[in-house]
């Protein structure tokens, strides 16, 4: 599958409708970024049940900065809308397959639950 370039037009509508997202907030000086792009692409061609999307940081602030994102690249993993996986700096192949996997493996019951706890106990929740 091809990646997906996320605006915030579109963010909303590419996570809500895709059980998995992988998100790459990125910017095209950034060095790091352009090592990535090759693994975050090739991992993409391995995996077309998922969606690989990506955020160019300059042209979207308001997006990036809604995430809190400091350091890029960043990734984060969206699974049934939750943000399961986030983590600043580039990943070998091995480490992306290894999220991947991981985030495959969740079980989504019980990070709803975790989820609604947590937000019970910082308030968010009432």
């Amino acid at each position: 599958m091809a990646i997906v370039d996320l605006t915030k037009d579109t963010f909303e509508a590419v996570i809500t409708d895709n059980d998995i997202v992988l998100l790459d907030f990125w910017a095209p000086w950034c060095g790091p970024c352009r090592q990535f792009a090759p693994v975050f692409e090739s991992t993409s061609e391995a995996h077309p049940d998922i969606v690989f999307a990506r955020v160019n940081t300059e042209e979207e602030h308001e997006l990036a900065g809604s995430f809190q994102v400091r350091s890029i690249p960043t990734l984060m993993v969206f699974r049934e809308q939750i943000i399961v996986f986030s983590q600043p700096g580039a990943m070998a192949p091995a480490g992306l397959k290894t999220v991947i996997e991981k985030v495959g493996e969740l079980d989504m019951d019980e990070v709803r639950r975790q989820v609604a706890e947590q937000e019970n106990q910082t308030g968010e929740g009432a």
